[in-house]
């Protein structure tokens, strides 16, 4: 069986290309194909892959830096990759991957991260974040109203669809009118004898993109008026401002290496999430360390933490509710088990993401 990946971007290592390793190792002659392709920044991950690209990885480089200028292009780029030789092709997805074409005999299976968040559940979010004045957001508008029709007929093109926490199934039920199979993303854990070699060093900790929907300046704001030592590992658009932002108990170290990373994470006190994603895969690492979690009450974290035993959550992503939330972890610290988070951890792991999905996959071979 000839088998070939597809997956959104190959521009930075985040949660969702962690996916596409794994899916990789279990297919590990099928090609890559991705709409943009940045070696410098995920080569090392993704050593000796045969990665195809699509067109617009020949654009001027300040025309691929733009997602404003590639969006009208990027559902057709999609849709010009060649997939006629294989039997069975995986998209890794949360926007424009899962469109390609494929034969009526070859089976489409879509991994998908989240319905395309800018043109479904976070569209006016984004609208705000963009500052447009009235006639480009009058714009912006027409175009995502005929991107969503787009994305809905696109979505009838997969075959199967597999999501990554329950919050996401029903997204793709509600937005696509289509059934979803739950498949865990991989997790990579601690060794156990690492594990067991975690300190708590006195610093809370926040690993994330820094985009505004992440609610890193909500953390920010609870921790300068907390005085308790912060230490922030990420990158994006916010950084300066956030920068900014951040008191003297505040650290702000960019992006790290997975070896320096993993060194906060086993050293924190406990690590601090005010995100809505549909998974969360930075918490359940911290977990993997033992470390209680506080997180907001919304997407994949109700799935992942249990409350009063592996962290704890608070309701709206103000500075005075995640501050009050700190305080309840604090005072409930001591019956924290490193053991039992640990172990909530590893149901969550690359092991049994592979199994998994290779159960689904064989079940539609034998169907």
């Amino acid at each position: 069986m000839k088998v070939a990946l597809v997956h959104d971007y190959l521009l930075r290592m985040g949660g969702a290309e962690r996916v596409l390793l794994k899916l990789r190792e279990i297919y590990p002659e099928a090609p890559i194909y991705t709409l943009l392709y940045d070696k410098e920044k995920v080569e090392d991950f993704f050593d000796g892959a045969d990665i195809r690209t699509s067109f617009l990885q020949k654009f001027p480089g300040f025309i691929k830096r733009s997602h404003k200028l590639l969006l009208p292009f990027l559902p057709v780029a999609a849709e010009t990759f060649d997939l006629r030789n294989f039997d069975l092709v995986i998209s890794s997805s949360s926007a424009f991957a899962k469109s390609i074409i494929t034969r009526p005999n070859t089976i489409h299976i879509s991994y998908c991260h989240a319905p395309s968040r800018f043109l479904w559940d976070w569209s006016h979010q984004y609208s705000k974040e963009q500052r447009l004045g009235i006639i480009k957001r009058t714009l912006a508008n027409i175009l995502v109203h005929y991107l969503r029709i787009w994305d809905r007929s696109s979505s009838r093109r997969v075959d199967y669809f597999v999501a990554n926490s329950a919050a996401t199934k029903e997204k793709i039920k509600k937005y696509y009118r289509a059934h979803a199979q739950i498949v865990y993303p991989p997790v990579k854990l601690a060794s156990f004898n690492e594990f067991l070699e975690a300190k708590d060093n006195n610093y809370f900790l926040v690993i994330s993109q820094l985009s505004p929907y992440k609610k890193i300046n909500i953390i920010i704001e609870a921790f300068n008026k907390l005085k308790l030592p912060l230490v922030i590992i990420g990158q994006g658009p916010e950084f300066e401002r956030l920068e900014t932002l951040a008191g003297p108990n505040v650290k702000l170290l960019g992006w790290l290496g997975d070896i320096e990373r993993d060194q906060y994470l086993k050293n924190c006190t406990a690590f601090i999430f005010a995100g809505n994603d549909d998974f969360g895969i930075a918490p359940v690492e911290a977990m993997g360390w033992g470390k209680p979690v506080l997180a907001q009450r919304a997407g994949g974290a109700k799935e992942t933490i249990l409350e009063g035993m592996t962290g704890e959550f608070f309701d709206d992503p103000l500075p005075e509710i995640l501050a009050d939330g700190v305080r309840r972890l604090r005072e409930n610290y001591k019956n924290y088990s490193p053991l039992v988070i640990r172990k909530r951890a590893e149901k969550f792991s690359e092991e049994r993401f592979i199994n998994e999905f290779m159960d689904f996959v064989r079940k539609l071979e034998y169907n």
